[in-house]
């Protein structure tokens, strides 16, 4: 009589059948490369945004009262200087930097806190960001490969 085919209990089987043996996802490796891209641009739209409430104050206008009344060039200032911390940032996730991950989740964060501030002067703007950074944070987090074990190629 023949045998099923099923395997016994305490059968050894590969723990992880992907290249490296990481233990993360292939979807969120995949989503940190697009968190690195969304961090570099979220960083020049950033620095325009910036650039653009430095040069005119008259650029935005708040569109009702709110708790955090900043001038447009404070708002300017801040924008140009988390712009260009998150294209750099950026840049480090992709090429796969150490330090990267945990420096994109803080910055994406302040960047969140930046753009909920900024709700007044930009409403539909300011939201989208902030999803983006929803998405960056969640991506930034999930991953749990480790960016040494990565075969670069030049």
């Amino acid at each position: 009589m023949s045998q099923p085919s099923t395997p016994t209990p305490g059968s050894s089987r590969p723990a992880d059948p992907r290249p490296g043996g990481g233990s993360g996802s292939p979807w969120a490796a995949g989503g940190t490369v697009f968190a690195g891209v969304l961090l570099f641009v979220d960083g020049i739209l950033g620095v325009l945004k910036g650039i653009a409430g430095i040069a005119s104050n008259d650029v935005y206008t708040r569109i009702n009262d709110y708790v955090f009344k900043f001038s447009v060039t404070s708002w300017g200032w801040i924008h140009l200087v988390l712009g260009v911390i998150l294209i750099f940032v950026g840049w480090g996730i992709l090429q796969g930097a150490a330090w990267a991950r945990g420096v994109g989740v803080a910055f994406a964060a302040l960047n969140l806190i930046a753009n909920f501030m900024w709700l007044p002067y930009t409403p539909v703007w300011a939201i989208v960001t902030i999803a983006i950074d929803v998405f960056i944070i969640w991506a930034l987090c999930t991953d749990r490969s480790n960016p040494s074990d990565a075969v670069r190629t030049s």
